[in-house]
């Protein structure tokens, strides 16, 4: 078995995730109190109780994200999990990247939270509310998703794909306009379902340009040492090591597309045949199973599921 860890990324999150690691493993509470020291502020509340409403939010979905998936893996790491002697890559998807590299041993988990608040603030505040849109575009291959935000991208506005999720899906993102006559267009050209997202903001869009620039800022300063393992960036596909690359990657990223179906086939092709979605959710494990079949991939995000691979020894 060759394994690599993978992390959930924003729409993973629900009220009440983490809770049963929390109460079961000292090592999970001392992730989420590290967490609230570095953001000064008592997140896991929200985590743990809601309201769901602010849980969403993009500043708090993405440090809450990051808490659970590093209490998971503190949890397996209780029961003799070592990250660099079982897994041969980690991945992130969108915000999961920043947990992929803190369990890697690239970031301190409170750097990773302050940066992921910083990220989630900034590109909250790149765009109005209701200038910029999403969508899911199910059933066209990229190369058809590309055409279509191409020609609905003519006349000054922007749409360009964000996430290239496997398993035919696709998300589009930028200007509201351009994203709906990209929805229209996929639609006349075959596309199973066009479905607009409720987000907040275009994610990894062009649009996203402000944010990247503060991150650019905050990410200069930080403490980003190499990976246990390589991490198969998003921006990439393909694995990274020296922290100047992946500081600059971590910037790309705001306004690139996340290439989790080539990243997916990357680690299938190297030989990984084993995932750990460690965190919140399913989402991740669903799509690997989607991209391809050799990919035997398992959620892990309560004890339950820590049982399931690492049994206790007493």
């Amino acid at each position: 078995m060759t394994l690599a860890l993978i992390f959930p990324g924003q729409g993973s999150q629900s009220v009440g995730m983490g809770k049963a690691l929390h109460d079961a493993f000292a090592e999970s509470r001392r992730v989420f109190e590290e967490v609230d020291e570095a953001l000064g502020e008592a997140l896991s509340s929200v985590i743990f109780e809601g309201p769901e409403d602010r849980l969403t939010l993009t500043a708090n979905a993405q440090p809450a994200l990051l808490a659970v998936s590093m209490a998971a893996l503190r949890a397996m790491e209780a029961r003799g999990f070592d990250l660099k002697s079982r897994a041969a890559f980690v991945a992130g998807h969108s915000l999961g990247e920043y947990s992929a590299l803190a369990a890697a041993g690239a970031l301190e988990i409170g750097d990773a939270a302050r940066l992921l608040r910083i990220r989630g603030d900034a590109m909250q505040a790149a765009v109005p509310p209701g200038k910029g849109a999403m969508a899911a575009i199910l059933g066209l291959d990229h190369d058809a998703v590309a055409a279509v935000t191409a020609e609905a991208s003519e006349g000054g506005s922007l749409c360009q794909p964000a996430n290239d999720n496997g398993g035919g899906q696709i998300v589009i993102s930028g200007d509201a306009d351009a994203v709906e006559r990209a929805m229209a267009l996929a639609t006349a050209r075959g596309a199973k379902r066009a479905i607009a997202l409720s987000v907040s903001a275009p994610f990894h869009s062009a649009l996203m340009a402000p944010a990247a620039e503060r991150m650019q800022e905050a990410l200069a300063s930080a403490a980003i040492r190499r990976p246990a393992v390589p991490l198969i960036a998003n921006v990439l596909a393909r694995p990274v090591e020296e922290p100047d690359e992946i500081r600059r990657l971590l910037v790309e990223q705001v306004t690139g597309q996340v290439r989790w179906r080539e990243s997916m086939e990357f680690l299938a092709a190297a030989g990984v045949d084993e995932l750990y979605e460690v965190g919140s959710g399913k989402v991740l494990a669903g799509l690997a199973k989607r991209i391809d079949k050799s990919l035997n991939a398992r959620s892990i995000g309560a004890p339950a599921d820590i049982d399931a691979v690492l049994p206790s020894s007493s």
